[in-house]
């Protein structure tokens, strides 16, 4: 991987107004916002809020980054980086590694703001699960972004990655805490990878619907392996053609 084009592509995204309404501030106002309303003064209550929009803050920085290889790809900005020494090796972990590095101010401002502001108070192995746990834990979600990146068009890709996050924040059980979700719904969401986002930091503010971290963990690494695996045979597709 090319360091110099890694600080390009991250120069490139932080940039851009969408990501910071949408990566940063969106997130921190929601989780405000959600306080205000149904909290209550609940710390628990706090503390799942907070981890719920510290899941989203990272899961729709990941897929916004993802975005822009539809748009290379039709400007044939792939076809000119396969005539340079960077290798679709380099350039795809590139773009993985920016789509990582997207979801830390989420992964920073939410959890600060609750310890801070509202009161949450952890032990340090629950900050970590809240922090750097659903920071590692979005890795899928930054290969989802590359494949629909891949796999879309510069008109498409916008509807397609705004539906793919309503989705999983929804019926993840992020938008919709799993607390209120019906039996059915919540067998729903088991089958996306948003709601085991949610189930690592989960666990670290309370212990009610929570899931051992281990089987959240095994889950969303067989989704990493799985999109993974579409992520490099598209693009050696795409590399075929050319």
């Amino acid at each position: 991987m090319s360091f110099g084009y890694l600080a390009v592509e991250v120069r490139r995204v932080l940039r851009s107004t969408r990501f910071l309404i949408f990566s940063v501030v969106f997130p921190v106002l929601l989780f405000l916002l959600y306080v205000g309303i149904f909290a209550a003064g609940d710390r628990a209550i706090v503390g799942i809020l907070m981890v719920n929009m510290t899941a989203f803050g990272a899961l729709s920085a990941t897929l916004f980054a993802g975005g822009r290889l539809a748009v290379e790809r039709s400007a044939g900005w792939q076809r000119q980086l396969r005539l340079t020494p960077l290798t679709g090796a380099g350039y795809l972990t590139a773009k993985g590694v920016t789509a990582m590095l997207l979801a830390l101010p989420a992964v920073v401002l939410v959890p600060l703001i609750g310890g801070v502001a509202e009161g949450v108070a952890l032990d340090a192995a629950g900050w970590m699960r809240v922090t750097v746990g659903i920071w590692l834990a979005v890795i899928p979600f930054a290969l989802i972004g590359l494949l629909i990146g891949q796999l879309g068009t510069p008109d498409g890709i916008q509807p397609i990655m705004s539906l793919t996050m309503m989705v999983m924040s929804l019926l993840g059980g992020i938008f919709i805490p799993v607390d209120t979700m019906p039996p059915w719904l919540l067998d729903v969401a088991q089958i996306l990878p948003s709601y085991w986002l949610g189930q690592v930091g989960r666990g670290a503010v309370t212990t009610d619907l929570s899931v051992d971290l281990g089987k959240a963990v095994l889950v969303l690494a067989v989704w990493t392996v799985a999109v993974g695996i579409g992520v490099i045979r598209r693009y050696r597709r795409d590399s075929a053609r050319v």
